[in-house]
């Protein structure tokens, strides 16, 4: 397994904003108010933007696109990940109308040409394969991905929801390294940092990039009030920026994906990722949620 350099992610990438849910903001729909919101998290110091072809149906790209056409300038101040190879059964051309995985040549290289088209960039920053597809022939993937960086459609590839050795079964078959995994990680969903899916992470070479990182916004649910409260006291953070600091304790410096479109909950989350958690609160949090102590 080739070890990596992350381009694009570094300690300092404090957090990914996730484009799934642009759709359902009626107010960022139009393209002159979505890119205000683009320029806003810019000044923020927030210039990655997670997509994929399946979100808002399609939708979620052509909405960021159309912004940046209306203000292309923004497009050289950001970077833009993309994913492809899930097939939603109401895509499903076929008799069977199932949803399902389509990490084929042909499939991946006419994604790679729509998401250009889409999002109104000239180069994807980071292009993933969304889901893992046990009918993937690793190598003709391959050889798309590697077209596409040679022809500067997309700057480097990684995967999500991988496990290790499919991600290695992959890597073994290209000779681009693979810089990023974006998977579920988050206080409520701690099992991958106890079955050797962080040290795989770190062993590869592979950025955590994590999904649902505010654990579905349960975590005031799952923790003592009382807790909580010592918590905010003790780092003067709220919900969102406390799981935030949370995860980017954890070695690898995982990049959260934020889903939320709200800049009050980006600001408290960038709070967070700019905030160290003492290591007694980080195992108490990670006790009460687990309710079990640490052994």
């Amino acid at each position: 397994m080739q070890n990596t350099q992350t381009a694009g992610f570094t300690p300092e990438t404090p957090l990914i904003l996730g484009m799934m849910r642009l759709h359902d903001h009626p107010s960022l729909t139009q393209p002159a108010r979505l890119a205000d919101w683009i320029a806003a998290r810019l000044d923020d110091g927030l210039n990655v933007f997670d997509h994929a072809d399946i979100y808002g149906g399609g939708e979620c790209e052509r909405l960021f696109g159309d912004a940046l056409r209306a203000h292309p300038a923004l497009a050289q101040n950001l970077q833009v990940i993309t994913k492809t190879g899930i097939v939603p059964a109401d895509w499903d051309t076929s008799q069977w109308r199932v949803k399902h995985y389509r990490a084929e040549a042909d499939y991946v290289e006419n994604a790679i040409n729509k998401a250009i088209a889409s999002l109104a960039v000239e180069q994807i920053d980071t292009f993933l394969i969304h889901r893992p597809d046990p009918l993937m022939q690793a190598e003709d993937v391959a050889r798309v991905l590697e077209a596409a960086v040679s022809a500067g459609k997309i700057r480097q590839i990684g995967v999500s929801n991988f496990l290790p050795e499919q991600w290695r079964w992959l890597a073994r078959n290209t000779e681009l390294p693979l810089v990023c995994n974006q998977s579920q990680l988050s206080l409520l969903h701690t099992d991958p940092l106890f079955d050797g899916t962080l040290e795989a992470h770190l062993a590869d070479g592979l950025r955590w990039l994590a999904w649902s990182p505010l654990g579905g916004g349960g975590l005031a649910d799952r923790i003592p009030a009382e807790l909580m409260e010592e918590a905010r006291e003790e780092t003067g953070l709220d919900d969102t920026g406390l799981a935030i600091a949370w995860l980017r304790q954890i070695p690898g410096t995982p990049i959260p994906v934020l889903g939320s479109m709200n800049p009050e909950r980006i600001h408290s989350a960038l709070n967070g990722a700019r905030s160290p958690v003492p290591r007694g609160l980080w195992y108490r949090l990670l006790e009460s949620v687990r309710n079990t102590a640490v052994a």
